[in-house]
């Protein structure tokens, strides 16, 4: 099966767990990997005037990746959904930072862009109104139906 692996925004600006960028930088060596990096122009995503909060302004991407996108904002930038179409990939693993944000906005552009998108739910962290992640897994279920248990599924 070809596959490559997205990370949302494992970055300093959300305090991401050791143990989480250590295992998706682990997975990162063993196929395509794409990161996104969450950066901030009021102009495009009002965060400042919204919810009082921006993240940092020279945050890089905690795990290395074959490619990493910047954006703005919730969802991927169509560059990044771009590349991975190119691959002709038959699934794409998605794990990271906000399951129930950013993952989830990033498996809806994927999704929409016919990329079969897989959420990794032990290589995932919710936002602060559920750290678990439980919430964006169970929507990731509802909504796009393919999620792995662990990694002997990959």
């Amino acid at each position: 099966m070809k596959q490559a692996l997205y990370i949302v925004d494992v970055q300093p600006s959300f305090n991401p767990p050791s143990r989480l960028v250590e295992e998706i930088a682990t997975l990162a060596i063993r196929m395509p990997s794409i990161a996104s990096v969450e950066r901030h122009d009021e102009s495009i995503t009002p965060f400042e005037r919204q919810l009082g909060w921006t993240p940092g302004k020279n945050d890089e991407s905690l795990v290395a990746a074959d490619r990493v996108f910047i954006k703005y904002g919730y969802a991927p930038p169509r560059e990044a959904v771009d590349y991975l179409l190119s691959l002709q990939l038959d699934r794409v693993l998605v794990c990271g930072i906000q399951a129930d944000t950013c993952v989830l906005a990033a498996g809806f552009a994927f999704f929409d862009a016919g990329l079969s998108p897989t959420l990794l739910p032990w290589l995932t962290v919710g936002s602060s109104l559920d750290r678990t992640g439980a919430l964006g897994a169970r929507l990731w279920k509802h909504h796009f139906g393919a999620m792995l248990s662990g990694p002997d599924e990959i």
